[in-house]
């Protein structure tokens, strides 16, 4: 009897050291796929944090595509806190503070994405999701299947989630929790009120504009299939051909033209700047002397009138008469109605010219309304937030010589 006991006494303490070594793997396991999966959205966070008007933008064109109302300041708020959220998250697996409410806000981020981005995938009614900013460009269905992998890793966190040690008491969790949300907000704000702190757009300080535009050697182009549509004049019957060498285009007799349908299949390669053009409403298209001028030329960019900052018009109107009594050329860009320029520019007393160009350019050009662009042979010599205009052309002239 006591040998019976003394065996049960060693099988209860085998079965405890394989429960805690158990534990202790899926402890190691769980934390491997936290921070697996808090890079991810840490990264992705932190990239559309700097740019919280690109991230606004995008979602502008989500609800535009889901055919749901646009409204610019709310929607801007909005990504705001959804960007604070996705960079909480990162940070909280990382940490592993508060780790259940952070896991499980995961798994609801990513029970709304995943299925967004199968709904982008087989529609491409967005042709980018903006899922890492403008960092990095992903198509539609290799967002998706990341969304799948990230899905797969956040069931699993959840699993290995009961194993985890929580290290710190519930008052400092929260604080450095509220951090989380707090720090992303802040880069937000500060880069919504400057400029983004890394600039990923073509048209960052430093960049050729013409060199953007160009399509390299041997670059693939975009692929279009075409089908023709005859009717069988006996039957009535309309039959669609793969090519015109099989279409009867030939035998008038038994069969009639009807129609033909062009799709692409396959985009090719598309550069960095491929929408660059201003045109002036006495002038005409000015895109060539624009990006030709040897001369500083200063663009103040203005994609919508009715949302431009105009505080900062003021200071604007100064810049275009010192840089135009010089000899350089200024030019106001936006994508804004001629009634609209008129109202605006007689409400607020502008001194500059207006030139139309697309709002999506424009957009992408500056992530300010207004934003200042200085070029010189069509390269970006500088820009900045127009609310900034003052102290960023003073450094200006004193850099450049001007």
């Amino acid at each position: 009897m006591i040998t019976n006991k003394i065996n049960n006494i060693n099988q209860e303490l085998k079965s405890k050291l394989v429960k805690q070594e158990q534990a202790t793997s899926f402890r190691v396991v769980g934390m491997i796929l936290r921070v697996l999966f808090g890079v991810v959205f840490i990264y992705s966070g932190f990239v559309k944090a700097i740019d919280p008007l690109g991230h606004t933008y995008k979602m502008l064109d989500y609800f535009q595509a889901m055919g749901l109302p646009q409204v610019y300041y709310p929607t801007l708020v909005l990504s705001i806190l959804m960007i604070a959220l996705e960079f909480a998250i990162g940070l909280g697996m990382i940490t592993g503070i508060y780790l259940k409410i952070f896991s499980w806000s995961a798994f609801g981020f990513m029970l709304v994405m995943t299925p967004l981005t199968l709904w982008l995938a087989l529609t491409n009614a967005v042709s980018d999701c903006g899922c890492f900013g403008d960092a990095i460009k992903l198509s539609n269905w290799a967002t998706f299947w990341k969304n799948i992998v990230l899905m797969a890793m956040i069931v699993a966190i959840l699993y290995f989630e009961k194993y985890h040690k929580p290290y710190l008491s519930p008052l400092p969790s929260s604080l450095i929790a509220a951090s989380f949300f707090g720090f992303s907000v802040a880069i937000s704000w500060y880069c919504l009120l400057n400029l983004p702190l890394i600039d990923y757009l073509p048209y960052k300080v430093g960049n050729n504009i013409p060199e953007q535009m160009k399509i390299p050697d041997g670059a693939p182009l975009d692929e279009y299939e075409t089908t023709f549509i005859y009717k069988n004049r006996t039957s009535g019957e309309e039959k669609t051909f793969a090519s015109l060498n099989d279409a009867p285009w030939n035998d008038t007799i038994n069969w009639e033209y009807v129609s033909q349908n062009t799709k692409l299949i396959k985009r090719g390669y598309e550069p960095p700047v491929h929408d660059f053009l201003i045109f002036d409403p006495e002038q005409g298209d000015i895109t060539e002397d624009i990006l030709t001028d040897s001369n500083y030329v200063v663009m103040f960019v203005m994609y919508n009138l009715s949302l431009a900052n105009e505080k900062a018009i003021e200071d604007l109107n100064q810049i275009y008469v010192q840089m135009s009594e010089k000899g350089y050329r200024v030019v106001a860009l936006t994508a804004s109605s001629p009634e609209e320029i008129d109202r605006f520019a007689q409400t607020n007393n502008t001194l500059f010219p207006f030139c139309e160009m697309d709002a999506i350019p424009l957009k992408t050009m500056i992530r300010a309304n207004p934003g200042v662009i200085i070029i010189k042979q069509g390269t970006v010599v500088s820009k900045w937030n127009g609310r900034n205009s003052k102290k960023s052309f003073e450094q200006f002239l004193q850099k450049n010589n001007v």
